[in-house]
C-alpha cells in the first residue's frame, strides 16, 4: 500500500485526501517510512522536517471537519537545499553554510504551504547549486536511482532522484542552465523551468545572474508540474524580476486535436547526441503530428552563431566569480573540490564579457523571432543518458567533448528566459530513461503543457519507475 501511495502524483494524492480516502498522517508516514529504507542508497534526502507529522496531524482534523486549505491540503513536498524554510538548516550544499538556519519561508515554499501542502524535507545539491553533479562536503554523493554508479544530474539530483523513487511526490528546483530539467532527463521524472519573472526568486541563493535564474519544479507528472507553477506564481512585492501576469491555467487531457505549431530539432546545433536520444526525439515529434500539431524540422541557425556555451561560460564565470567571492575569501579550502577548482580559473577580459553579452542578447532576437513562426520548440533535454559519476569528458555518438558540452540543449532557454519542461518519453537499451523537452513562447506555460500532457499520455514509459526501489 506504501508504494502505490509513493508513486501516486500530487493532484490525486490531493483528491484522495479531499474524499478521505487517505489521510494526511498515513501519506506523510508512508512517505518518512520510505525515505528511511531507501534514502540511505540514493543519499537524496538530506534533512526533514521535524514537525512534518504534527503538521499532518493538524490537516487530517481540517479535513475531518470540512476544512480543505487549497489545492494541495495534506499533500508533502521538498525542495533543494539552496530554498530556504523557516527554521531549518539550509546549507547551500556547502561547508561554508553547513550550520545555517533559514529565518523564512522562500516565497515557493510559502506558497505551497499556504495551499495545504505539508513541507516534508530538503533535498540535496550541487555546491552553490553551480555543478551538473550533485556532490558537496557537508552531504555527499546522490546516486542515480536508475543505476547508482551513475549521476542524478545537478544542481536539483536530490530533487530528481526523491521523486523518481516515491520520496517525495513534489518539489522545488532551480535553474540558471538546465539544474532543473537535467535530473528530471536523467532520473526520469518531468522538470518545468517556468517563464524567467513567473515565479519569484526570493529564498534562493546564490543571488546572481539573476536575470537567468529560474524557480521551477520537479515531479511525477506534467499536470502536477502545472498544478505547483500556478500555486508559486506571481508578484510577492520583493523579488525585482517578477512580472505581474495571471498564473497559468492547467490544461485537462482531452481528445481535441493540439492545433500548435511545432518546430523539431534532434540533433543539428546540439550534435553529438547519443542515436537513441534523436530516436526518441522523431518519435515525440511524430506523437505531436499525430495528436493535430503542425510538425517541422529546423536548424536554429542563431545557436550555430552564438554558442551559448561560449556565452554562458564567459558571462557564468565572470559575474559568478565576482558575486561568490566575498563569502569564499579566505575560505577557499573548505570548497568541494570541483568548486575550488572552477574558481580558481582566470575570468574573462573585458572584451570576451562584452561580446558573450552580445551573443546573449543575439540569442535572444533570434529566438523571439523563432517563437513568431512556431507555438514550440521539440528538441532532447539533454544529448546523453545518464553517465559515471566524476567524468570530465563524455563520447556521444563516437565524438568525445568536455561534460559541459552535454548542457548544449538547456543552456538556451535559461539564457532566453522561455518556458522549458522535459518529460519522459523513453528507455535506453541499457534502461535509463531519456527526456524530451519542450520549449515555449514566453508566459505561454499552458500551451506547453498541453503538449507536454499528450506526448505524457503516448509515452512508452508513463508509470515506469526505477527498477531497484
Amino acid at each position: 500500500m506504501h508504494d502505490d501511495i509513493c508513486y501516486a502524483d500530487a493532484t490525486e494524492l490531493a483528491q484522495h485526501i479531499r474524499e478521505k480516502r487517505i489521510s494526511p498522517v498515513e501519506l506523510v508516514k508512508a512517505h518518512l517510512d520510505r525515505i528511511s529504507a531507501i534514502n540511505p542508497k540514493l543519499n537524496a534526502v538530506v534533512t526533514i522536517a521535524d514537525n512534518a507529522l504534527e503538521k499532518a496531524r493538524v490537516a487530517e482534523q481540517l479535513v475531518t471537519t470540512g476544512k480543505v486549505t487549497g489545492p494541495l491540503h495534506g499533500v508533502p513536498f521538498t525542495c533543494k537545499d539552496t530554498i530556504d524554510v523557516a527554521g531549518m538548516r539550509t546549507t547551500r550544499g556547502s561547508k561554508l553554510f553547513e550550520h545555517r538556519i533559514a529565518g523564512s519561508d522562500a516565497t515557493a515554499v510559502a506558497r505551497l504551504k499556504n495551499a495545504g501542502a505539508i513541507f516534508l524535507a530538503k533535498t540535496n545539491v550541487a555546491e552553490f547549486a553551480l555543478w551538473w553533479e550533485t556532490d558537496n562536503s557537508v552531504f555527499g554523493r546522490t546516486n542515480n536511482p536508475w543505476n547508482p554508479d551513475l549521476i542524478p544530474g545537478g544542481s536539483s539530483g536530490g530533487e530528481g532522484a526523491a521523486i523518481a523513487t516515491g520520496l517525495s511526490p513534489l518539489g522545488i528546483g532551480s535553474d540558471v542552465g538546465g539544474s532543473v530539467r537535467m535530473p528530471a532527463h536523467y532520473c526520469g521524472v518531468v522538470g518545468f523551468k517556468p517563464t524567467h519573472g513567473r515565479v519569484p526568486l526570493t529564498g534562493h541563493w546564490p543571488e546572481m545572474l539573476l536575470r537567468a535564474m529560474h524557480i521551477g519544479c520537479l515531479a511525477r507528472t506534467a499536470r502536477d508540474a502545472g498544478l505547483a507553477l500556478r500555486i508559486m506564481s506571481g508578484l510577492d512585492g520583493i523579488d525585482s524580476y517578477c512580472v505581474p501576469v495571471d498564473p497559468p491555467a492547467v490544461p485537462e487531457s482531452t481528445d481535441k486535436p493540439l492545433g500548435l505549431s511545432v518546430g523539431w530539432i534532434a540533433d543539428g546545433v546540439f550534435a553529438p547526441v547519443n542515436p537513441e536520444v534523436r530516436v526518441v526525439v522523431e518519435k515525440a515529434a511524430a506523437t505531436l503530428q499525430l495528436a493535430g500539431c503542425a510538425v517541422e524540422h529546423v536548424s536554429l541557425p542563431v545557436l550555430a552563431e552564438n554558442d551559448p556555451q561560449v556565452v554562458s561560460g564567459s558571462i557564468w564565470a565572470l559575474e559568478g566569480g565576482y558575486y561568490l567571492e566575498p563569502f569564499i575569501k579566505g575560505r577557499e579550502s573548505e570548497l568541494f573540490p570541483f568548486m575550488q577548482k572552477r574558481l580558481a580559473n582566470p575570468w574573462p577580459d573585458v572584451r570576451e564579457y562584452l561580446r558573450a553579452l552580445a551573443g546573449w542578447e543575439a540569442i535572444r532576437h533570434g529566438m523571439t523571432a523563432y517563437f513568431r513562426r512556431y507555438n514550440l520548440l521539440l528538441c532532447p533535454t539533454l544529448p546523453v543518458t545518464a553517465y559515471a559519476h566524476g567524468l570530465s569528458e563524455l563520447t556521444i555518438d563516437g565524438v568525445t567533448v568536455g561534460a559541459r558540452r552535454k548542457l548544449i540543449s538547456v543552456v538556451p532557454w535559461s539564457l532566453t528566459g522561455s518556458p522549458a519542461i522535459s518529460v519522459p518519453f523513453g528507455l535506453s537499451s541499457d534502461g535509463l530513461p531519456i527526456g524530451v523537452q519542450l520549449v515555449g513562447r514566453h508566459f505561454e506555460e499552458s500551451v506547453v503543457l498541453r503538449a507536454a500532457l499528450a506526448l505524457e499520455e503516448a509515452s512508452e514509459v508513463r508509470g515506469i519507475h526505477p527498477p531497484l526501489f
